[in-house]
């Protein structure tokens, strides 16, 4: 039996394979715009840098007391009051939190007003309330317990803890406040139908949710009370500013001493930063997909990013 070739292949007519695609090769957009925007910049960067340097700061007196004794008593005290403060401010901000939710419309009333009290007035002005209110109360009267001057009862340290955390607690109320009305009133509801009580509830249920809300702007909060602390200089208490002033009006050197201070607050906000980070970075888990990348992990990215590109 005959096979026809021509028509089962291998003849003339068959046509030939087909040409593989050639490799598409990926060339990155040029944003010319962001370099003359960086040149710029760096320009006006460089140019305040230079003022900066032909002015009539004697810069080496800022290494010369960097590590003071005084200096490092102040930063001490700095970080001791800031996180005493913080700590008032955050115990009292959750007690005001559940009485503004509560249904009780005296309690209720009493975390509004306080609220609205603390955060109207500016801190300073209630920091010299507080150190002068030996005018109202002449005498501090615990009974068997303490008895004594209003003006030797209030010491700079009580003074500036009271002005910086009663202040907090105000700012702390609405930041729980938000976080605790964050979290589904059905979870609420089911915890009361297992027969948990209010304060279980919370404690068990609600808090430790709402901790995803509360602590970004806590952090934010702990960054911001350490600045704030220079204001107790005001009342007499020696912490990082108040040791900084006094170097400087002795070494005739204030505005150096200024950019000393200036480089500390720098290193702790820094370091209370990074700090954050984590934290928020730990309560994000299980909420979004993929986590913040560390510093680490951004200077390496950046780094793979700049080496392709020179590619």
């Amino acid at each position: 039996m005959s096979v026809d070739i021509a028509k089962t292949g291998g003849g003339e007519d068959t046509p030939p394979p087909a040409a593989a695609p050639e490799a598409i090769r990926a060339v990155p957009v040029r944003h010319y715009g962001r370099y003359v925007a960086a040149v710029v910049a760096l320009a006006v960067l460089g140019s305040i840098v230079y003022a900066f340097g032909q002015g009539k700061i004697r810069w080496g007196t800022v290494p010369e007391y960097f590590f003071d004794d005084r200096i490092l008593t102040g930063v001490g005290k700095t970080l001791l009051l800031t996180v005493l403060s913080m700590l008032i401010g955050v115990v009292g901000g959750i007690t005001l939190a559940v009485m503004r939710l509560s249904k009780n419309p005296v309690t209720s009333s009493i975390a509004w007003f306080y609220i609205w009290f603390f955060r109207g007035t500016p801190v300073l002005v209630q920091l010299f309330i507080w150190f002068n209110l030996g005018l109202v109360f002449e005498y501090i009267n615990l009974g068997p317990i303490y008895k004594d001057y209003w003006s030797s009862f209030m010491t700079p340290l009580l003074t500036a803890l009271l002005g910086l955390g009663l202040n907090e607690a105000a700012y702390m109320a609405e930041i729980c406040r938000a976080g605790l009305m964050s979290v589904d009133e059905g979870q609420t509801e089911a915890s009361h139908a297992l027969g948990m009580s209010h304060s279980k509830t919370l404690r068990r249920i609600v808090i430790p949710q709402a901790m995803r809300v509360i602590v970004p702007p806590t952090g934010n909060e702990f960054i911001n009370m350490l600045k704030t602390t220079s204001l107790v200089a005001a009342v007499q208490f020696n912490e990082l500013f108040r040791y900084a002033q006094d170097i400087g009006q002795q070494s005739g050197a204030p505005v150096e001493m200024y950019f000393t201070a200036a480089a500390w607050y720098l290193v702790m906000t820094s370091i209370l930063s990074v700090g954050q980070f984590y934290i928020e970075r730990y309560y994000a888990r299980g909420t979004t997909r993929q986590l913040a990348d560390t510093p680490w992990q951004k200077v390496k990215a950046n780094m793979l990013s700049l080496s392709a590109w020179r590619r």
